[in-house]
């Protein structure tokens, strides 16, 4: 027998010995009054009335009460075990209030999590499909406008029919950008995208993305190096060659489009070897981000400044990216950042030792 303290038994044993003690207690006072009637007698009776109230006790809580609690349990335990373990026994000695009350807790607090968990996916969604929306809005109305101005006559018009032209091209270009972003962010998130990882040396690839950026940094005068190259003649590194590519040059890209106007302004790559893995730091001295705006920054879409980013050009949808392949790499990014000082982005590679 199960000895819980809530179990039916139990409570039945109890609730009867109780009910005997009261009975033996009436007996004893009418065996007083009443000498003449045998003590082995009021023991038989006594007997008998223990049998029967413990059976109809326990029959009670058997089947009135116990019964309803344990399909209470089986029901809940069943939709915790979900339908592919359908068929799975429950354990059938659970039979008290307690485990059952714990068992009920626990799924109403894993129901609870879940519905949560549903809503903040919902508001993303909506979200979502919000910032879409509203950045594909501009390019879009910017094209209708220029067509609009076009068909109206000004395609006659040699002084503005080609720079209409080359601006619609122009916003095209940033849809399917866009377009071309999000697929990216999609396939990453839902593994479809995998990665070709060979070995290669870091430097290699980040002075060829250095000397791309050479002139549109010098015309901003900003300066772009490799703070500690002597240290390192090499180092080799296991990845996706054309994604990690990817991540350096929206990060260099998001530095020269921020960095505002500090004096000598600068962009430093560094490198630290930390035995399996290499970290990698890219830094400037811009403007900075605020404390409040470095937990969103990896949001798509997100942006600090909304105005001066469009101006900027880009979809938002960069620094997304950058953390989407450093996570698919089974690496870690981080950014710290102080205003009007500079911000640090900092991210691991697997090195080849």
């Amino acid at each position: 027998m199960n000895l819980q303290k809530n179990n039916p038994k139990i409570i039945a044993l109890f609730t009867t010995l109780s009910i005997l003690g009261i009975a033996a207690f009436i007996s004893l006072i009418v065996y007083l009054i009443d000498s003449q009637i045998g003590a082995f007698l009021y023991f038989i009776i006594i007997v008998l009335f223990f049998a029967f109230v413990y059976f109809i006790i326990y029959q009670t809580l058997d089947t009135f009460i116990y019964s309803k609690i344990k399909l209470i349990y089986k029901t809940i335990h069943r939709l915790k075990l979900g339908k592919e373990n359908l068929f799975q026994h429950y354990d059938k000695s659970i039979d008290t209030i307690e485990d059952v009350s714990k068992e009920v807790e626990d799924w109403a607090k894993s129901q609870n999590e879940e519905i949560e968990r549903l809503k903040e996916m919902a508001q993303y969604r909506r979200e979502f499909l919000g910032n879409v929306s509203h950045e594909l809005k501009t390019p879009i109305f910017s094209i209708q406008g220029y067509i609009t101005t076009l068909l109206e006559g000004g395609i006659e018009d040699s002084e503005i029919n080609i720079k209409y032209l080359k601006r619609s091209e122009k916003n095209i270009e940033r849809i399917i950008e866009m377009v071309d972003d999000l697929e990216t962010i999609s396939a990453l998130e839902s593994g479809e995208l995998s990665l070709n990882e060979t070995q290669f040396n870091i430097f290699d690839l980040v002075i060829e993305i250095i000397d791309s950026y050479e002139h549109r940094a010098q015309k901003k005068g900003i300066s772009i190096f490799i703070a500690n190259r002597l240290n390192h003649p090499a180092i080799l590194i296991k990845a996706d060659k054309e994604k990690i590519r990817q991540v350096f040059t929206n990060l260099i890209d998001n530095s020269i489009k921020y960095i505002g106007t500090p004096k000598n302004p600068r962009i430093k790559i560094s490198f630290y070897d930390m035995d399996e893995n290499t970290l990698i730091e890219i830094s400037d001295n811009g403007v900075g981000i605020s404390e409040e705006n470095i937990p969103r920054l990896f949001e798509r879409f997100y942006r600090i400044d909304k105005g001066r980013s469009r101006e900027q050009g880009g979809t938002g949808l960069g620094l997304s990216i950058v953390k989407h392949i450093i996570e698919a790499h089974e690496q870690t990014i981080n950014v710290r950042s102080t205003p009007d000082v500079g911000t640090t982005f900092s991210f691991t590679l697997k090195q080849v030792n």
